[in-house]
């Protein structure tokens, strides 16, 4: 059965090691007292975390599993994976499973939609290759994630990725209201990548909003499940189909009132529309 998830990145408004810490346990607590037993958040937490026994010690105290880290890489591609390696390593202590990461962005300019590019999408490649390839060795999945801004965004991005990695070392997380941006059906998508989706992000989208605007705007229209049109029953029937067993991760990056307003929406949508 399908796990459900919500990812509390949007908890965390600083960077002090101590509030922030107080932020993620609220994360914690709001989404275990809603029905998420599975917690995801930036890799970056693990600054805030010298000893990972502490982190986990904090899951323990709240029963949520953490069950995923998400970063990001640039274009320094020994950087990356050097710093990639070290945010993997503390995933495996905390006994988390999956490591979502995305490219962050282009390197020049400010045109968040462009034609599909080598020159970018190689190192990205590059780079995940090797991360998945040192994740899988220690038990967990690389999980790279197409998105708005990024050089793996469109279809043709994303067909270029799967095709220069290896699938045994870099599988995908597919979020629906992204591959909604790109103009992609993200039913349609699932079953062209089949068992290589190892990772969900489930957000919904405004497609009114959506028609009025432009450039990163568009990103102002993702909205909790239900308030928008992206069709996730068909999505879950497309994952069924794929056998898909693993997690559903809620996110949502601007919530409409309060994170815990958006997480209780999205939870009852997903137990009276998707029963789990």
């Amino acid at each position: 059965m399908m796990k459900v998830c919500y990812t509390g990145w949007t908890w965390i408004q600083s960077r002090d090691p101590e509030t922030a810490k107080k932020q993620l346990e609220q994360s914690f607590r709001e989404c275990k007292f809603l029905g998420y037993d599975y917690v995801e958040n930036f890799a970056f937490i693990k600054d805030f975390f010298p000893d990972p026994q502490e982190l986990v010690d904090m899951t323990k105290a709240y029963g949520v599993n953490l069950c995923n880290l998400y970063g990001h890489f640039g274009y320094d591609e020994q950087k990356e994976i050097d710093n990639a390696k070290k945010q993997v390593e503390f995933l495996a202590a905390i006994g988390g499973k999956w490591f979502n990461c995305q490219n962050g962005g282009f390197p020049d300019g400010d045109e968040p939609e462009r034609p599909t590019n080598p020159a970018y999408l190689d190192p990205m490649c590059r780079i995940a290759n090797e991360v998945g390839a040192y994740a899988k060795t220690l038990g967990v999945t690389l999980c790279f994630h197409p998105h708005y801004g990024t050089v793996v965004f469109n279809e043709s991005d994303i067909d270029y990725m799967a095709e220069h990695t290896d699938p045994e070392n870099v599988s995908f997380c597919i979020d629906t209201a992204h591959t909604t941006l790109a103009g992609i059906d993200p039913a349609k998508l699932i079953k062209k990548l089949g068992k290589r989706v190892q990772f969900m992000h489930l957000k919904d989208v405004d497609t009114f909003a959506l028609s009025k605007a432009e450039k990163r705007a568009k990103m102002a229209t993702f909205r909790a499940l239900g308030h928008g049109t992206v069709n996730f029953p068909e999505v879950k029937a497309a994952l069924e189909e794929v056998g898909y067993d693993g997690v559903l991760c809620v996110e949502l990056d601007r919530p409409e009132v309060c994170n815990f307003h958006s997480a209780e929406v999205s939870r009852i949508y997903i137990r009276d529309v998707l029963g789990l």
